[in-house]
């Protein structure tokens, strides 16, 4: 019976979600603070080497509405999300 209950509480420990990490105590390990000044331009694909140099990411994706993207969180890439006219919304880390 005993075995019975540690294998099942080990199982239940096994289930539990890894918490995501803090995403204000990450804030700023791709530099979006040091680009927050595209913020209502329009992203344009000749900007990237410019964006990346400046902000100091690894990578940036560009997430258009409707791109479907990936939700591994990364702290060292820069995501610049856009609106349907490609005017830039929102950047941030991930």
């Amino acid at each position: 019976m005993r075995a019975l209950v540690l294998g099942m509480a080990v199982g239940l420990v096994a289930c539990t979600p890894t918490p995501k990490p803090d995403q204000q105590a990450t804030s700023g390990g791709c530099g979006d603070s040091r680009v927050a000044k595209l913020v209502g331009q329009v992203w344009n694909e000749t900007r990237r080497a410019e964006t990346l140099k400046t902000s100091g990411a690894r990578s940036l994706r560009v997430i258009a509405p409707g791109t479907v993207v990936t939700m591994d969180y990364r702290p060292d890439r820069l995501n610049i999300e856009t609106d349907a006219a490609g005017r830039i919304t929102r950047l941030n880390c991930g």
